[in-house]
């Protein structure tokens, strides 16, 4: 037997690590094709949809808004004129009255005894002035007769005008307890609604107590606190925008009527009144309604609030995603926040009108992501751009 040394090498021996070899860069070739192939698939799967707006500069917005309340220009608390016991309420709280309408009433019982009494003392008092005035008639015969003396006949003339005077005087007290007895009923001066009660029926009620509130509908306007460093920027007359939170923030324009000339001892802010125009039924009485005042200061730009977020790597840093039209790719842009302005918007700085920026879905997008644009945007864009290559 030969030694291991010396023994014969298998046929193709040599040649088996060049077979590995090719093995594995088969292997690996095949990996990285597969890989490719995934990678592709990722980059294709990544492309988003997302929801876009172009900021314009008609977004320009810079006002203030100031919560305030609808209420009626003119309210009246009515009351009798004198005092008694209520008998009826003829209308409760909501309820519209006209001028005129009967309202409460009081119980008429002594007010028509009184009446009663002076008409009984005023027949007495007239019999007495008939007689008086007669009597002076016949007197003056018996003067012009030099029967009687002047001082006899100045004294039937004083009786008789004393009986004259007693009856005028209770003649006005007449038409005074005439008066009172109409007071007994309580009437709407104006077309109104009633905003308030006082007291219920069986209360004994004394002269001026209030009893009803009634405010009137043609004028309403809204009553807002304005902060003294604010105060120097409104005038009267000044134009500005309403929106009622039950109305779906549609703007109404309305003007101020009345700036307070002292501020609030509380509060320390000034109270504000704004006109609304006629014929605003959907501004109920006692609404909440928000006032946007104009501010003298640096206009900004409005976007939706849903655009806006924070970066990961910044999380105090208030951002938006600017899409590239050319590449449709986003870019993190940041931006200062501004005021909250109607319709679920906020006033930023840090953009430019025209730009385009995405606003739903902000939070799944990553920077130079690819993204795709709505149909409108993107026909947009493919005309722009074929324009521009002819």
């Amino acid at each position: 037997m030969q030694p291991h040394h010396f023994r014969r090498p298998i046929a193709g021996y040599d040649r088996l690590p060049f077979k590995k070899n090719a093995i594995n860069y088969s292997i690996g070739l095949l990996v990285l094709t597969l890989a490719g192939c995934t990678h592709r698939n990722q980059e294709q799967t990544s492309v988003r949809p997302v929801n876009i707006v172009r900021i314009t500069s008609r977004e320009t917005l810079n006002d203030r808004p100031f919560s305030g309340e609808v209420r009626a220009r003119f309210e009246t608390t009515l009351s009798f004129r004198v005092s008694g016991k209520l008998t009826s309420r003829l209308v409760d709280v909501g309820e519209q009255v006209h001028k005129g309408q009967l309202l409460a009433r009081l119980d008429p019982g002594d007010f028509r005894l009184a009446a009663q009494s002076i008409k009984a003392q005023l027949i007495s008092a007239k019999a007495d002035r008939d007689y008086s005035k007669d009597d002076l008639n016949r007197y003056r015969e018996l003067f012009d007769q030099n029967i009687i003396s002047q001082p006899e006949l100045d004294r039937r003339q004083t009786l008789y005008i004393t009986a004259q005077q007693k009856v005028a005087a209770l003649e006005a007290q007449l038409g005074q307890t005439g008066n009172q007895l109409a007071y007994a009923d309580l009437q709407a001066d104006r077309d109104g609604v009633v905003t308030a009660l006082e007291i219920e029926t069986g209360q004994v009620v004394a002269p001026g107590q209030p009893v009803i509130r009634l405010a009137q509908l043609d004028e309403k306007e809204i009553h807002i606190d304005i902060p003294e460093h604010r105060v120097a920027e409104l005038k009267q007359r000044q134009e500005v925008v309403v929106t009622l939170w039950a109305d779906g923030d549609k703007p109404i324009k309305a003007r101020i009527r009345e700036i307070a000339a002292a501020a609030d001892p509380v509060s320390r802010t000034y109270r504000v009144k704004a006109t609304l125009p006629a014929g605003r039924d959907e501004a109920r009485l006692g609404m909440t309604a928000t006032v946007w005042i104009p501010s003298i200061g640096p206009s900004s730009l409005a976007v939706p609030l849903s655009a806006i977020f924070t970066p990961q790597n910044q999380p105090g840093q208030p951002s938006v995603w600017l899409v590239d039209e050319h590449t449709s790719t986003v870019k993190a842009a940041p931006v200062q926040i501004g005021a909250a302005l109607p319709g679920e918007r906020v006033a930023v700085t840090g953009l430019s009108s025209g730009q385009l920026i995405v606003k739903a879905g902000v939070n799944r997008l990553r920077e130079a992501q690819t993204v795709r644009l709505p149909q409108q945007f993107s026909l947009a864009m493919t005309q722009a751009k074929s324009s521009v290559h002819e």
